[in-house]
């Protein structure tokens, strides 16, 4: 990790462990190392837990955003404004069936380009990801794929991890 990384994510922590605010940049600046892969796990958990703690601000989530989106693996797509996203939320601790995924189905159907991002199951009984591969889609395919996938067919499925990989 270079100096100006380990500097920013020691900067946010120390702030938040002093209770003082993170700016969208520090915010930004932090997150980015993380999503980089060049904080360890002690210091992604010393940020998180920091971060708990203090609360989260409109300007940290501007910031978390805006790394995210930097550090991401994106595709290419004819009128990404047109798409539709049905991403579930997640984290729920009611046992329901995964409805994102079905409306999704349902919805690239009626016609509706779908770019569906979704996970595994991590507190539910399944995710969108658990979901597919029970129905035999391949979820850990390269962008050629996610992009023709979503040209041929109007419906894609990006799998988190491949689309985050850190």
């Amino acid at each position: 990790m270079s100096a100006q990384s380990a500097n920013a994510l020691q900067g946010a922590i120390h702030k938040l462990a002093y209770h003082e605010p993170l700016t969208a940049e520090d915010a930004e600046a932090a997150f980015t190392v993380v999503m980089k892969g060049e904080a360890t796990a002690v210091q992604v958990a010393a940020l998180l837990s920091a971060l708990r703690a203090t609360g989260e601000t409109p300007d940290v989530v501007a910031g978390v955003v805006r790394a995210l989106r930097s550090t991401m693996v994106s595709l290419s797509a004819e009128d990404p404004d047109g798409l539709v996203d049905t991403c579930g939320t997640g984290g729920g601790a009611v046992s329901t069936f995964n409805i994102s995924t079905a409306a999704a189905i349902v919805a690239a159907g009626a016609g509706v380009r779908i770019a569906k991002h979704g996970n595994r199951s991590f507190t539910s009984r399944c995710g969108s990801a658990d979901v597919l591969e029970a129905l035999g889609v391949p979820i850990e395919v390269g962008v050629p794929v996610m992009e023709a996938a979503l040209r041929d067919a109007g419906i894609v499925f990006m799998f988190a991890p491949l689309m985050h990989p850190a």
